[in-house]
């Protein structure tokens, strides 16, 4: 079940008194954000346009259309902004995909066993880790290699994960 609309970046503190905000983008280029268009609310009802955008310390800083102060710049900490599927280019590289097509595949063992379900891909800085829930028992949290998920099922809506005792 692909959505139709993908998370493109989340909206952090306030960034000085003018309305600035800083922004957390969610896609390979940091600064591509800014190339889709209007962002949006996951459900719609608001959205956004940058008119002005430049790196920060670990973060972007962007003036968005609207926003002018630091109180109204302060009211959206932590929207998470959204675009179209269709306002995104399609994947061609093999081995690429979009996290949001991830979440909610189902992630079992080479020989079948499930393990439970994808909910989240993280980036700490050194490479993205892909979050497994079980039904039951503690949250798995992989490196998001070929080594240890070395095969990616879009059609079956599944993915082969091999557990940390065994890959080393």
């Amino acid at each position: 079940m692909r959505s139709d609309k993908i998370r493109v970046a989340r909206i952090g503190a306030a960034h000085g008194i003018r309305g600035e905000v800083r922004l957390w983008p969610f896609t390979q280029d940091p600064m591509d954000v800014a190339s889709y268009g209007p962002l949006e609310t996951e459900d719609g009802a608001r959205t956004f346009e940058i008119e002005a955008l430049r790196p920060g310390k670990d973060f972007l800083v962007a003036r968005l259309v609207g926003v002018s102060d630091r109180s109204a710049a302060e009211e959206l900490t932590n929207v998470e902004l959204f675009v179209p599927r269709e306002r995104l280019p399609e994947i061609e590289e093999a081995d690429t995909y979009y996290h949001a097509d991830l979440l909610g595949l189902s992630a079992v063992t080479a020989d079948g066993a499930v393990l439970g379900t994808v909910t989240a891909i993280h980036n700490f800085g050194a490479g993205d880790i892909i979050e497994i829930t079980p039904a039951t028992g503690a949250v798995l949290m992989l490196s998001f290699t070929e080594a240890a998920v070395p095969e990616i099922d879009l059609a079956a809506r599944r993915i082969v994960v091999v557990p940390p005792a065994e890959s080393e």
